[in-house]
């Protein structure tokens, strides 16, 4: 039980900074602006369902597709990591004031788009981008030995990953009122800290690998 915390924690700690759904939403609110509000409810919860799989999927199966590419996990670790320290690095460097997307004055769509435009472009890239994949790959990139083990980390991942889903569908479906609520300085101060949290995440997850490299080229003699 205390792994499947320790793991589930992890992966929340790991993406829910990235994916940022609550400094997503101003762009939600923006590029749904011409919806009803009956038909915000059910557009917030096919982005969350979207996402979801999407994330599970590059968790579970990413370290898969890596063994068939040749590519082992320590570099994983160290590439995966660094992009994490990267984007941590871009964010705290971020504008405090979002700037509004400029694909907010399209036409309102019909309701047969509905479904498209909840995987493009609220899905991928506004929700869960290139960075968010790269990171649920460099978490799944890590089996644990032991059947038992790795079904433990694999159901651990994929609660972590739907905690993760709620929070999209609970941000942008109370977008409206929690950015009335929380204002531009307590949006500043959440993205500082989530983006020092990230960065710091990405520094551990790269010394992980550079510490598995230099292991397996400096093998300790007994």
């Amino acid at each position: 039980m205390r792994h499947f915390i320790e793991v589930a924690l992890l992966a929340i700690a790991a993406l829910f900074p990235i994916v940022d759904p609550l400094g997503g939403a101003p762009l939600y609110l923006a590029m749904t602006a011409g919806l009803a509000p009956e038909q915000r409810v059910p557009m917030a919860k096919a982005v969350a369902i979207n996402s979801f799989f999407l994330l599970a999927i590059s968790t579970l199966a990413g370290a898969y597709v890596l063994d068939f590419f040749g590519i082992s996990v320590p570099a994983v670790q160290v590439g995966g990591g660094i992009v994490v320290c990267a984007i941590g690095w871009s964010m705290l460097n971020k504008p405090d004031s979002p700037a509004v997307d400029s694909r907010s004055s399209a036409a309102t769509p019909g309701t047969d788009a509905l479904r498209q435009r909840a995987f493009y472009p609220l899905t991928m890239p506004l929700t869960v981008g290139p960075g968010s994949i790269s990171v649920a790959v460099t978490l799944g990139a890590n089996p644990e030995p032991g059947v038992r083990s790795l079904i433990v980390t694999a159901l651990a991942h994929v609660a972590g990953v739907f905690l993760i889903a709620v929070s999209i569908y609970v941000c942008y479906r109370y977008a409206e009122p929690i950015m009335k609520k929380l204002g531009s300085t307590g949006m500043a101060v959440l993205l500082r800290l989530s983006a020092f949290i990230l960065f710091c995440i990405g520094v551990q997850i790269s010394w992980n690998g550079i510490h598995s490299l230099l292991a397996s080229a400096f093998p300790v003699a007994h």
